[in-house]
């Protein structure tokens, strides 16, 4: 990828325009978001949400609302299935338990940079828009978070060392990687992460580097080490009826705009990756690049099994799509 069009897309995105009120008559729809309005998918979002009003030339306001203001996590994508929103942003594998599909992108060690992952997300995601629009939703775009690395609050060698922890989990992938390794799985809100490792219910969190930054993890933890597990995404998703009932001009510019926003998506993810580590760096936690081979070796033969059971679960068809991507991988 060339960095001069990554660096370009985010500055664009550092500016955060101001909603305009609506035209009279003018459809106004809102839009939950998960991450603080700082985080980089959130300005996505608002990115996304500007092109439509501009190119809708103010017929279709989307307001978005950062920092779960209006739903949960776990409330969301109900929240956009009925009609209570229009327009939500989901942590894709946090669906699992709906379908073993929306677990692909977080299968450890599957897809661990983002060539690999772009590659996954191509043969997965017609799959995600039929299984989507079964309970009403339409996938509009999808955004990658940086790869999923530790953070913990001791130094880690060997997966012994985890034994016992408790293991911050967001979704059922995570819960049975903690398990495997005999840790604790505890299940924790994004928010409420800061003072979950303060009070002690929490030792150890894979996640990324840009969720460490947002939730300034120095102040909690101490050691960050870059196994870049998995290329997870957040996927935005609108109601359908809600979609239908726009008249043409209307969808087609929330679908170009979705193309855009992916694009950006896609470019600043990755051009924030190294920058994000080095903050990590810069307020004191400690960096580990060169994981120990004892440590690393234990976390891909836990990936190994994790996906072993994902195929024995996933059926046939859903197993299929981990078949075409490895016929990629080999080309």
């Amino acid at each position: 990828m060339k960095t001069a069009p990554c660096m370009s897309a985010l500055c664009a995105l550092l500016v955060v325009l101001p909603m305009k009120v609506s035209a009279q008559g003018a459809a106004s729809w809102s839009m939950s978001v998960e991450q603080p309005a700082g985080n980089f998918i959130s300005r996505v979002a608002v990115d996304f949400a500007r092109n439509v009003r501009q190119t809708t030339k103010g017929q279709l306001n989307i307001r978005v609302h950062p920092g779960s203001a209006l739903y949960s996590r776990p409330q969301v994508k109900g929240a956009v299935s009925r009609g209570d929103i229009q327009l939500g942003d989901v942590f894709m594998s946090a669906l699992g338990a709906e379908d073993p599909l929306y677990e692909l992108d977080s299968l450890p060690f599957l897809a661990t940079d983002y060539e690999q992952a772009r590659r996954l997300w191509a043969v997965s995601r017609g799959a995600v828009e039929q299984r989507l629009l079964v309970d009403g939703v339409r996938l509009l775009y999808a955004v990658p978070w940086p790869a999923q690395s530790l953070f913990s609050t001791r130094p880690l060698r060997q997966p012994g060392d985890i034994r016992d922890l408790s293991f911050r989990s967001y979704n059922p992938t995570i819960s049975r990687l903690a398990q495997l390794l005999e840790a604790r799985p505890t299940t924790i809100d994004t928010e409420d992460v800061p003072q979950a490792f303060r009070d002690g219910q929490v030792d150890i969190m894979l996640t990324s580097s840009a969720t460490g930054v947002d939730l300034r993890a120095w102040d909690f933890t101490s050691h960050f080490y870059d196994v870049r597990a998995f290329i997870p995404k957040n996927i935005v998703i609108v109601n359908e009826r809600a979609f239908q009932r726009l008249p043409e001009a209307q969808r087609q510019a929330l679908l170009h705009a979705a193309e855009r926003a992916e694009r950006a998506g896609w470019e600043l993810s990755w051009a924030l990756t190294e920058y994000q580590t080095r903050m990590l760096a810069r307020h004191g936690m400690e960096v580990v690049r060169d994981i120990d081979p004892a440590l690393q070796q234990g976390l891909v033969e836990v990936g190994q099994r994790l996906t072993e059971e994902w195929l024995a679960r996933a059926g046939d068809t859903r197993a299929g799509i981990i078949h075409e991507y490895r016929q990629e991988q080999a080309r």
